[in-house]
Parts: structure tokens; sequence; C-alpha cells
């Protein structure tokens, strides 16, 4: 009988992949791009995965330079360089970051940079593999901005009951004082003195007023959602709504305010809190502008937001004042107030709106010279952005 060991080996037949095998995997990849680079950093191939995520056809591409795909920003902070260097330190380079396409438009991707490495050792150049995260990072985004307004919930409650026992209670105590005086010493005082005291009374209790209408107002906007209705919107209808309305009381002070927005400039905002900003904004350069003096809006687009500025001629303020323009604290607000005739809590309602908005604030100011607010607003509707927690969603797929 013959030994199995004996018999002759049958060989299989191997398969060996070729370049254009390679070629059709990689183009498969829909979700990737995959592109390589020459030692010059030249782009010279291209997958049809590239192309879906940056747009250029590959007659586009190649020999485009490998800067191509960067934003302005990471180029002129050298990131190009610095992935290409570190690929040829450690083998690899790994980054999450913004990319731009074709179109301009930008898109959030993890990326992986390697040396690419010949049969005999030499380098021939680098491969740049990328994937689209923009849903996942928009969401993420999206997730921590909702957990951030959760944590200072508690925060803003408590400072609104700190200037409800601070801010509005101490004034109406003054006021009911002066009130009771009046009513046990009437007889006995002199006109004159009288009419100091009623004119007291009255400009109190309308400062009392305008502090709570504000109050309320940020509390309304701080935890009502149902009264916010953005839309695209005109800038310059809304700037010019704010001067008529201001033009007067600007007009006693010979103060000029005027506006170098483009007519067809438009946003995406809440028409009646983008007045409520404006008109706080202003009416707080009208009450710091000397005579003869100028408030100038102006603004600038930048990426997908606009950004306005509201610039005064007026007495400017320190930084310490700046430090608390903001912040709802109760002894800032009331020092604020007294130092800035009233700018505090105004001011905490129109960042309240912005951030409502999806925009925010700023403020730049030299003393003697002048200030200016600054703010920003969407151009377009966000395309990501979630109301309640109800809406967060998790792609456990991806």
């Amino acid at each position: 009988m013959e030994n199995k060991k004996d018999q002759p080996k049958i060989l299989k037949n191997k398969y060996i992949p070729t370049a254009e095998f390679y070629s059709q995997i990689i183009d498969s990849l829909q979700d990737y791009s995959i592109f390589t680079i020459d030692k010059d950093f030249i782009i010279n191939s291209w997958s049809s995965g590239s192309t879906k995520i940056f747009g250029y056809e590959t007659d586009e591409v190649i020999g485009e330079p490998f800067d191509i795909i960067f934003t302005d920003e990471d180029l002129k902070s050298g990131v190009p360089k610095r992935e290409i260097d570190t690929a040829l330190i450690e083998g690899r380079a790994t980054d999450n970051r913004w990319h731009i396409a074709k179109d301009k438009g930008i898109f959030y991707a993890y990326g992986l940079v390697f040396p690419l490495i010949g049969i005999d050792g030499e380098l021939l150049g680098f491969v740049k593999i990328l994937r689209d995260l923009t849903d996942r990072k928009q969401s993420e985004d999206a997730i921590k901005k909702y957990v951030r307004e959760l944590e200072d919930l508690n925060t803003h409650k408590e400072s609104v009951m700190a200037i409800l026992s601070h801010d509005l209670r101490s004034p109406l105590s003054a006021i009911i004082g002066t009130a009771k005086y009046l009513k046990e010493n009437f007889q006995k005082m002199k006109p004159e003195a009288v009419q100091h005291m009623l004119d007291l009374l009255y400009k109190s209790s309308v400062d009392e007023l305008d502090m709570l209408d504000y109050l309320v107002e940020w509390a309304r906007i701080k935890y009502a959602s149902d009264v916010f209705s953005p839309t695209k919107i005109k800038l310059t209808e809304y700037i010019e709504k704010v001067f008529e309305s201001l033009r007067e009381t600007a007009s006693i002070n010979a103060i000029n305010l005027h506006h170098e927005i483009e007519t067809d400039t438009k946003v995406f905002a809440d028409g009646k809190m983008l007045v409520s900003i404006i008109q706080n904004i202003v009416s707080n350069a009208i009450k710091h502008t000397e005579k003869g003096g100028k408030i100038t809006i102006s603004s600038k687009t930048q990426d997908d937001r606009i950004i306005v500025q509201i610039k005064d001629t007026g007495i400017g303020m320190s930084e310490e004042i700046m430090g608390k323009l903001f912040t709802p604290q109760m002894k800032s607000l009331s020092e604020t107030r007294k130092k800035n005739k009233g700018a505090g809590i105004g001011l905490l309602l129109v960042k309240g709106f912005l951030e409502k908005n999806g925009g925010e604030i700023w403020v730049e100011s030299i003393v003697g010279e002048g200030s200016s607010f600054y703010f920003t607003l969407p151009l377009e509707e966000p395309l990501y952005k979630i109301g309640s927690a109800d809406d967060i969603m998790f792609d456990e797929s991806a």
C-alpha cells in the first residue's frame, strides 16, 4: 500500500493581486478620501472617495499642491508641513480638523498621513487618508452646548434671585422709605423740598420699572423657547428702525448715528430680539458719548457668520468694568449700573438674546477714546441643532 507521505504534493494556484486590484479596492471606499502626494507635496493620485468628499474630479486636482485641502487658518499656522514632519519622524501623523472642499465649504475630518516607501527603502511620497466626520462633530458640539446650558441653568436661576433680592429690593426699600417720610412730614416740609423728593420718587420708580422689564425679558428668553422664531432678515431694516426710535435722544446732544452696512446684508435671527440687541447697545453708546460724538455700525462676514461692530466716540471703560459687563453677579451688576448709567442688566439681556440666536458678544474699549461692541449672528439657518434632550441621537454604527 502506497504511503500518503510518498504521494506528490499538488500545488494550488496562487493569485497575485495587481495594482488595478488594489486601485479597485481603494475606489470602493466611498466614505474615505485616499490620495498620494510626491516628495514635493504635489497630489499625484486621487480616489473616487476623494472626489465625493472634496468635489474635485481627478483631472482637476492632479498636479495641485497638498495645501489645496487646508483652510486659510491652518495654512497660516503651518499645519500641512507639521503633518509631513510628524509622519517622517513617527511613521504616521493623525489629526481631527476642518478641511476645505472645492465649493469652499468646510467639513470636519479624521486624517492620517504616512510615508510611501519604495522597494529599496527610498521615500516616494506620502499617502493621505481622510474620513468625513462632520455629522458626528456637529452632533457632539450640539450635545456639549446643550449640556453647558443645563449646567448654567442653576447659575441663571441664582442670578435672577440675586437681582431680585439686591438690585430690585434695595431700591424699592429706598422708595418706600422716601414715601413714608413724605407721608409723615408733608405738612411741615417746604414746597421745594417736597418737589425734590417727589422728583426723586418718580425717577427711582421709573428706573425700578425699567430694570424689572429688563429682568422679565431676560428671564423669558432664558427659559421660554416658544417665543423664539428666527428667520432670514435684512440687517439694515432693523438698524434703521432702532436709529429712528433713538434719533431724537441722540440729536439732543448732537450725536450722529449712521451705519455702513450693505442694503442686501441678511442674517438668520429673531427680529424682535435683534431690535432689542441693537437698541440696548446703541442706547448705552448714546449715554456714554459726549456732545458732537458719533456712533457707527459696520459689519464683516467671516465664514458662516456676520460680525457686527457698534463703535462710539464716548468716554470708554476700564478693564475692570469690561470684565463685569456680561456677568450676572449681584455685586458687579449693581456697580456697573451705578458707573454706567444702567448698562448692566440690559447687556445681560443682549447676551441672552445673542446666545439664543447662536451668536456671541464682546467689547473693546479705551478710557477717554470710546468703545466698540461686537456681536455675531449666523448668516444661514444652522443645519445642526438640538432643542431638548429628546432630540439627541447617537449613531451607533459610526
